[in-house]
């Protein structure tokens, strides 16, 4: 195990993690240049398309040091510092280094958690031309809790924007270090990639061996896949014991056993092996297409292993819940089976089964977030050739009732009115802004909008500034993200993280069509944008809902109250076309009888709303 560095490569959204792990494969010739290409970890189109990663993926490189490193780490040998003595001295041997590329969007935190319970160090990148981001912060902050060793290293230093002296500053402040400790390094060019892997091998300490005392093979996953043909192929950390071919594992948590049907690494793809040993990472194809069984977090040991689980992780709770509904039923039986599918391989995605009056019958989903939200349904419609109708996402309200009863609600048609409420409680995040100076004051004005309470204000770095606030969870669905983007032109960002619950000024929306309440139309609002939400709902509906043989009223009402309303013309026949000449009284009498048999029209008339309708209003755009 001394040969052996787990580490992962941990930044903001867009800082280069992608094209230095690109860097590190090629210079470890993990990879042949004849098959390198941009992104080789990003095996998703998604990922290539937006530039982003959205899974984690492991890789294992081997690394032999160039020689002439070898009389520096032999004086590091003699006289290691307190902190550089945590690792292996250097020398002229080669070494495994296990990588795992983590995601930076936000909402993909929890990947990046995974990640971190399966190595011992982190890089922590930096891109030159934006300095710290408010991700930077919430990733380091994950790793130091795990205990890992941090690499602080300057990206993109080939940029003709580059600013490495004052980022390199902002680092060393932020770390409490030496700006020498802070690498710079060009994932595009090459620039400073050997010295970082000296780094990476000299720093970062080699498995724990108190972990692996045992003799028994004991292993934790830290993420899984899916196969048609071999079932689920779960991600592993091994730590402790030896396994090989042929020996059966169970599963601690699930409790199952099964024979593994391949055990191998990553190099990026995966490479079969006879067997895995303490300290490395690898996989175990299970050869189960059940799902509910494997789970991250689970404990994959021998069958004869009687302890306890590994401490593993918590499940990933649902922030955001948005319908899925299939645009024809036929397809619901396919979209159920596809869900299952995508479960198997994104075990942050729930979903239950619900009907809808007009929808007909589809799942609620729970998702990690917006950009969550958009990559599933974007994978439902490609992968699974799925036309889909997406609601409105909302979040979870804990209500309480005058009579005492206590009640969650994830949909608006189900929201009590207003007279039986006792009391509303619904999550809140803890959000961090981070940009230029010049845009404070305007950022202060839309946190206000989004009703966020400031909590404190600082500088950072050089002309920046720190935001930091709490608000209501569904105030960042209201185009919040994009909000601060275009206020500050892209120089601003966001990190969140969920907090506790907190009393919410929400109430119901009905929107009433011809003086009857249509349920799939209703939703929630805050009582402070009440009436803007209103008007917006209704004039919306007003120019999509084709126009009847009679006159009809389209409103709005919050609490018993009537906050908008706007009227739809009838569709009227020209009764009089066909005449010609002779007396204005002849038209008068068509014309009010026209007018009478319109009135008796709206008296027993129902309005009947085509599907499209509720499709283009409920439809998640």
């Amino acid at each position: 195990m001394d040969n052996i560095r787990n580490f992962s490569i941990i930044a903001h959204v867009d800082h280069g993690k992608s094209t230095l792990a690109d860097r590190l494969l090629e210079i470890t010739e993990t990879i042949p240049k004849r098959k390198m290409r941009e992104q080789v970890l990003d095996s998703m189109d998604l990922e290539r398309e937006r530039g982003i990663t959205i899974k984690m993926q492991p890789v294992r490189m081997i690394y032999k040091p160039p020689a002439n490193n070898q009389q520096q780490t032999t004086d590091d040998q003699n006289h290691p510092s307190p902190e550089e003595g945590r690792g292996s001295p250097v020398v002229s041997r080669e070494f495994i280094l296990n990588l795992i590329d983590t995601p930076g969007h936000i909402d993909f935190s929890y990947e990046v958690s995974r990640a971190l319970k399966a190595v011992e160090g982190s890089i922590l990148l930096v891109d030159a031309t934006q300095g710290i981001q408010a991700q930077t912060i919430s990733v380091l902050n994950m790793a130091q809790e795990g205990g890992l060793v941090i690499i602080p290293v300057v990206s993109k230093i080939d940029s003709p924007l580059a600013r490495v002296p004052e980022v390199k500053k902002e680092i060393a402040a932020l770390l409490s270090c030496d700006e020498s400790n802070v690498l710079e390094v060009s994932g595009r060019t090459g620039d400073g990639v050997e010295a970082l892997l000296r780094e990476v091998v000299h720093k970062i300490p080699p498995p724990r061996e108190e972990l692996s005392e045992t003799k028994t093979f004991r292993s934790l996953i830290f993420d899984f896949q899916y196969s048609d043909h071999t079932g689920v192929i779960v991600f592993v950390r091994v730590f402790g014991g030896e396994l090989r071919m042929g020996e059966r594992l169970k599963f601690l948590v699930a409790k199952r056993e099964f024979n593994p049907i391949e055990i191998g690494i990553f190099s990026p793809d995966r490479v079969r092996r006879q067997g895995l040993s303490s300290g490395e990472i690898g996989y175990i194809v299970t050869g189960i297409k059940e799902p509910g069984i494997a789970s991250v977090g689970d404990t994959v040991a021998h069958v004869s292993d009687t302890k306890e689980p590994l401490s593993g992780y918590l499940n990933p709770k649902p922030v955001v819940w948005a319908s899925l509904y299939p645009e024809s039923q036929d397809e619901f039986v396919n979209l159920r089976q596809s869900l299952t599918r995508l479960k198997l391989s994104d075990s942050s995605l729930s979903f239950a089964e619900e009907s809808s009056g007009t929808l007909g019958r589809g799942f609620r989903c729970g998702f990690l977030g917006m950009l969550h939200l958009e990559i599933v349904t974007e994978r439902l419609k490609r992968e699974f050739n799925i036309a889909l109708i997406i609601t409105s996402p909302g979040v979870t309200y804990q209500v309480t009732l005058k009579n005492g009863k206590k009640t969650s609600i994830y949909s608006a048609a189900f929201f009590p009115d207003g007279h039986e409420i006792k009391e509303v409680l619904e999550p809140w995040v803890r959000i961090n802004v981070i940009s230029p100076n010049r845009y404070s004051g305007s950022l202060v004005q839309i946190l206000y909008e989004h009703e966020a309470k400031i909590e404190e204000t600082q500088n950072f770095g050089l002309d920046r500034i720190s935001l930091k606030a709490q608000m209501p969870l569904r105030e960042l669905m209201r185009n919040f993200f994009d909000k601060i983007k275009s206020l500050s032109s892209g120089y601003a960002s966001v990190s969140y993280e969920i907090a506790d619950l907190a009393k919410a000024d929400v109430a119901r929306i009905d929107i009433l069509v011809a003086d009857e309440v249509v349920p799939a139309f209703s939703r929630m609002v805050s009582l402070r944008n009440m009436e803007e939400e209103a008007e917006a709902a209704v004039e919306r509906l007003r120019k999509i809902l084709p126009r009847q043989l009679f006159a009809l009223k389209i409103q709005a009402k919050v609490n018993g109250r009537i906050v908008s309303s706007r009227s739809l013309s009838a569709l009227r026949k020209d009764v009089t076309g066909y005449l010609y000449g002779g007396d204005i009284t002849r038209k008068k009498k068509l014309w009010e009888k026209q007018k009478k048999g319109k009135k008796r029209m709206k008296e027993r008339g129902r309005v009947n709303i085509p599907q499209d309708v509720f499709i283009k209003m409920m439809r998640f755009d």
